[in-house]
């Protein structure tokens, strides 16, 4: 298990480099094909740290931290493919095409994906807090972050929402640092 908690590190790590330096350039420079890049295919690298979170607590919080994982990965898969869709399909149409996609059920669709994953946040946040095992300031600030960066990723980018891509990208980055510690201590 060892292993793939290095491996969920590693990956986590990166996902939270691929939304902190997307989201601190974009305070300066706005939305880049290269930021949002990194944005579209940081989700990928989500799942296997979340994955290794979860394993590290399940012996703690088995029962209600696999409902909050599970919820938490399938809002993860959910807005993954949102972020994937808005950031490299979406990215590079016009205005009046992209506002015309988003009517109806498009709009529903990616508006549940981002109330599902706040949710699934929410919940494995709570989970990780109650286990103990990770660092206390993380696990509240991934029930804090990650939600608001869901419901608010609908909304126009704007320094604000820029810097919120930069605190969730960094708590993902501590997480993923703790985990790779724990790892050397299993």
């Amino acid at each position: 298990m060892t292993s793939f908690l290095r491996f969920g590190a590693v990956s986590g790590l990166l996902c939270g480099l691929f939304i902190a330096l997307p989201g601190a350039i974009e305070v300066f420079a706005g939305e880049t094909a290269p930021t949002s890049f990194m944005l579209a295919v940081s989700p990928a690298l989500a799942t296997p740290l979340l994955t290794a979170l979860w394993l590290a607590q399940r012996a703690r919080d088995e029962r209600f931290g696999l409902v909050a994982y599970g919820v938490n990965l399938i809002g993860l898969g959910l807005f993954g493919g949102a972020a994937f869709t808005l950031n490299l399909a979406l990215f590079y149409l016009d205005e009046a095409t992209v506002r015309t996609l988003l009517q109806g059920p498009t709009r529903t669709a990616l508006i549940g994906s981002a109330a599902v994953f706040a949710i699934g946040s929410a919940l494995f946040a709570v989970s990780m807090v109650r286990a103990g095992v990770h660092p206390r300031v993380p696990a509240v600030a991934y029930g804090i972050a990650l939600p608001l960066f869901a419901v608010l990723a609908p909304l126009p980018d704007t320094p604000l929402i820029s810097l919120l891509h930069v605190l969730a990208g960094l708590v993902l980055v501590w997480l993923a640092v703790s985990l790779w510690s724990a790892a050397r201590t299993e």
